[in-house]
C-alpha cells in the first residue's frame, strides 16, 4: 500500500510521515530530503544551482540512499548537513529543473515497488503516485508552519529571525504553487487536514484511522 502525504513546506509532512509509517510498520519515504540532497550536493562542488543542466548531471550521478531515517549520499552522512539554511535557500531552485524531478521521481517510485510506504512531499498524490491508495493533503496556517520551522532551526542550532521565516514561507507557498512542474496542489482525491489546532500526536491519530479504514475496506472488496 501507498499512502501520499503532500502539502506545503513547514506543515509537518515529515514528522508526521514517519510516526504514522512506524504505527503502521510501514518504510517511510522522505522526497525532499531527496531534493535537498542534491541540493546539498551542488553546493559542495560549487554549483551554480539555478544551472539546469550542471545539477541535472549530479543528480544523475548521485549515490543517494535514504535508510533509517538518515540521508547518505556517496557514502557520506548528511542527514543534518541537508537542513542547513543555505540548502533551504537554494531547494527550491534545484527542485524547479525538469530534469532533476524527473530523476527523483523515478527514484521514488523505483523505491516504492518494494513495499508499504508514507511517502511525502510536494507532488506524491499527484505525479509521483497517482493511483496511492490513500492521499493526505496535510496543511497548516503560515504563521503555525514558520513557528514550527523556527523551532526546528533554534533546536538545531541555527538560530534565525521569526519573521525571516514567516517571509520564506510566504515566498515559497507562492513559487510552490505557481510551479510548472511539480506545482503544489491538492490531489482531486485528497483527504485535506488543516493541523493548525492539532498536536503531532492528534494529527497521526487521524491518518492512522483513515488509513486503517482504507485497509479495511480493501480486504472487504
Amino acid at each position: 500500500m501507498i499512502v501520499t502525504i503532500d502539502g506545503p513546506a513547514g506543515a509537518g509532512k515529515s514528522t508526521v510521515a514517519r510516526l504514522l509509517a512506524e504505527r503502521l510498520d510501514f518504510e517511510i519515504l522522505d522526497t525532499g530530503a531527496m531534493y535537498r540532497a542534491v541540493t546539498w550536493a551542488a553546493l559542495e562542488k560549487n554549483l551554480d544551482p539555478t544551472n539546469a543542466s550542471d545539477v541535472a548531471a549530479l543528480a544523475e550521478s548521485l549515490d543517494l540512499l535514504l535508510n533509517n531515517n538518515r540521508v547518505i549520499v556517496n557514502g557520506q552522512d548528511v542527514t543534518r548537513e541537508i537542513r542547513e539554511p543555505r540548502v533551504t535557500d537554494n531547494v527550491s531552485a534545484v527542485a524547479d529543473h525538469p530534469a532533476v524531478r524527473r530523476k527523483m521521481v523515478e527514484t521514488q517510485q523505483m523505491i516504492a515497488r518494494s513495499g508499504d510506504y508514507v511517502c511525502e512531499g510536494r507532488d506524491q498524490g499527484t505525479i509521483a503516485f497517482p493511483d496511492a491508495e490513500v492521499k493526505i493533503f496535510l496543511t497548516a496556517s503560515v504563521a503555525r508552519r514558520s513557528r514550527r520551522r523556527w523551532q526546528e532551526l533554534c533546536d538545531a542550532g541555527f538560530p534565525v529571525a521569526l519573521e525571516e521565516i514567516e517571509q520564506q514561507h510566504t515566498e515559497r507557498d507562492r513559487r510552490d504553487e505557481l510551479r510548472p512542474v511539480g506545482g503544489l496542489r491538492r490531489a482531486a482525491d485528497a483527504i485535506e487536514l488543516d493541523t493548525d489546532q492539532m498536536s503531532i500526536g492528534q494529527v497521526v491519530d487521524a491518518l492512522e484511522k483513515i488509513v486503517r479504514q482504507r485497509q479495511a475496506r480493501s480486504q472487504d472488496e
